[in-house]
């Protein structure tokens, strides 16, 4: 599928992990939980058996008990993940930055009491920055953070929350001053100690995990949970959107991949006209094609993590990657089904599934739109939005 390259120690990562999705998780998530919503304690086993393959663990240094594993061989160890399925993918994302942003901004206090059962897949963690009229535009949140003495009293609701019903604690974006670009402080809301409301949100595709609204009435919260500096979100935000978006960048060509191999499985056993598929010009083409696209996509996202690791700013870089790598994943898709004639539309047949998955891939962490607006302003200099 295109030739990848990789040190020994990264094809030998990949490889495992590759070995153990195919036996363990393909069968749960492609057939028993196909589009069924998944249990927190299925989801948990899944996410603990994924920690010894440096998931979660490895974008967090060895210094507070991560892997401490380089960008690119942790977005290579993800896009396998993807490949066999974006829902499982979800909660491996959404762990993988709660831990990121408690490791490297939390206090130790709050590091030491929450970061080792994101390590180990025993916790789940919910980044809360979208709104109901708030998306892409962070400077917009309404959710409300009233210092009264020693606690932050939390009011608002919170929309699209991934890991939401399996969330043991929320890193919420929250308004604490009227400033409007120094006065969003993130604070960490446990759900056992502070609870909060959680209703999931039926969706087209991606059932099979957690979308949720919260919904968070007069909770008080101790100032102690403030993660990172007070009236900082904003900024730590965008350091976050930045690496994300290669992540879901590389959701897409994980789910690219995948329809791409289903395609090729089934162009090569069916026949018509006297010979298997594959052998007709124009589904060959589909093919080529297909598989150049997924090829492109995966080196903008390769391009963008070795930047990561390099300190150099990669926001344009990434912003491409994300719109280039979804804008693919949903042309791909909709090839596999095409190729697979009247049975892509069935549910017998992998290729349903993921077209309705890939439909959702422009849209999360700023949609293609948004992207190319970033793209412009980092070329132009010019803000459009």
């Amino acid at each position: 599928m295109g030739h990848v390259l990789r040190s020994e120690e990264q094809q030998i990562a990949v490889d495992a992990l590759r070995r153990f999705l195919d036996a363990e998780a393909e069968a749960l998530f492609n057939r028993e939980y196909r589009d069924r919503f998944v249990p927190r304690e299925v989801m948990a086993a899944m996410m603990r058996r994924l920690a010894e393959f440096g998931l979660v663990s490895g974008a967090v240094s060895e210094a507070h008990g991560g892997l401490g594993l380089d960008w690119l061989t942790t977005l290579m160890l993800f896009e396998e993940v993807a490949a066999t399925s974006v829902d499982l993918s979800v909660p491996v994302l959404i762990n993988c930055f709660g831990a990121h942003m408690i490791a490297n901004i939390a206090p130790p206090h709050v590091r030491e009491r929450y970061l080792p059962g994101l390590l180990c897949g025993d916790s789940f963690v919910s980044i809360g920055i979208s709104e109901p009229d708030v998306g892409s535009n962070v400077l917009e949140i309404k959710t409300q953070a009233r210092r009264e003495g020693d606690h932050w009293v939390i009011n608002g609701e919170k929309t699209w929350i991934s890991n939401g019903g399996y969330s043991d604690f929320l890193i919420c974006a929250c308004r604490s001053s009227n400033d409007p670009r120094q006065g969003l402080t993130h604070i960490l809301i446990d759900r056992r100690e502070h609870g909060y409301e959680v209703r999931e949100i039926p969706k087209i595709a991606l059932n099979s995990q957690s979308t949720a609204q919260i919904f968070l009435s007069d909770i008080r919260v101790p100032v102690a949970n403030t993660i990172g500096v007070e009236g900082h979100a904003l900024r730590d935000t965008l350091v976050l959107f930045e690496r994300s978006r290669a992540f879901v960048a590389m959701q897409a060509v994980g789910l690219a991949r995948r329809a791409l191999e289903e395609a090729l499985r089934y162009a090569c056993e069916r026949r018509q006209h006297g010979k298997v598929i594959a052998g007709h010009q124009l589904i060959a083409a589909m093919l080529a094609e297909m598989s150049t696209q997924i090829d492109a996509a995966r080196l903008l996202v390769h391009r963008a993590a070795e930047m990561f690791d390099a300190g150099v700013g990669a926001q344009m870089e990434a912003a491409m990657a994300k719109y280039f790598a979804c804008e693919t994943a949903v042309e791909i898709a909709r090839k596999a089904v095409q190729i697979h004639g009247g049975n892509g539309v069935t549910r017998d047949f992998l290729v349903e599934k993921l077209a309705r998955e890939a439909i959702v891939c422009p849209i999360p962490e700023g949609t293609s739109q948004i992207q190319q607006l970033i793209i412009a302003r980092a070329l132009t200099g010019v803000s459009a939005f």
